[in-house]
């Protein structure tokens, strides 16, 4: 396992909640944080029909145009009732011709689960996938998982995404109504990140 030994780590990510989320999870390392975004790294094509693959790609472009050391993630929500769609597509179903709507996506997802008279609870497991890449090609891969269901209607407006149907297993809230240190806790994201601390940063 190699050890991050930089002070900068570059976000493979154009997507402000996920940066901040993973800022936040940093946060204890000193590390400072920069965006693909805010270096108007261009994104990558995901061609890869899995997280891992789709995670490498990001994090690999990123490290070879700057330099750095770059971080990527790879997550999305997998519906056990939809054969475990919409997974790597989850941000694919938010795509409309100005920009992402998950409201849209998040009625999808219930519309084709009532379709199907899926049973409840209606099972879904949050995934992500966590890959760090050196510029010389080097990576090391991390993956979490948080179990829950999809529940309508949404509810809460934190977070982001997909939070305001999923509600994790062992809680009465979803992603969506609990406050970010909570969710930074318990998350898929939280899983794959303790595994990438304990790899890579301690």
């Amino acid at each position: 396992m190699r050890r991050f030994d930089g002070t900068q780590l570059l976000v493979a990510t154009h997507n402000a909640g996920k940066l901040i989320e993973i800022s936040d999870l940093l946060k204890p390392f000193g590390v400072s944080v920069v965006s693909a975004g805010a270096l108007g790294l261009p994104e990558p094509v995901e061609t890869e029909d899995n997280f891992v693959g789709n995670a490498r790609i990001k994090a690999h472009a990123a490290a070879q145009a700057s330099g750095l050391i770059a971080l990527a993630d790879d997550s999305g929500i997998c519906v056990d009732g939809l054969g475990g769609a919409p997974g790597v597509y989850t941000a694919d179903w938010a795509e409309t011709p100005n920009g992402r709507d998950f409201g849209m996506a998040m009625e999808r997802t219930w519309r084709e689960l009532e379709a199907v008279a899926a049973p409840f609870p209606r099972n879904a497991q949050f995934c992500s996938t966590l890959v760090m890449a050196w510029p010389d090609r080097h990576d090391e891969v991390f993956e979490g998982k948080m179990a829950g269901s999809v529940v309508w209607p949404m509810r809460g407006a934190l977070g982001h995404g997909y939070d305001p149907i999923f509600q994790p297993d062992g809680y009465n809230e979803t992603f969506a109504e609990m406050s970010p240190d909570l969710k930074n806790k318990i998350s898929h994201r939280a899983d794959a990140f303790r595994k990438l601390v304990t790899g890579c940063f301690t």
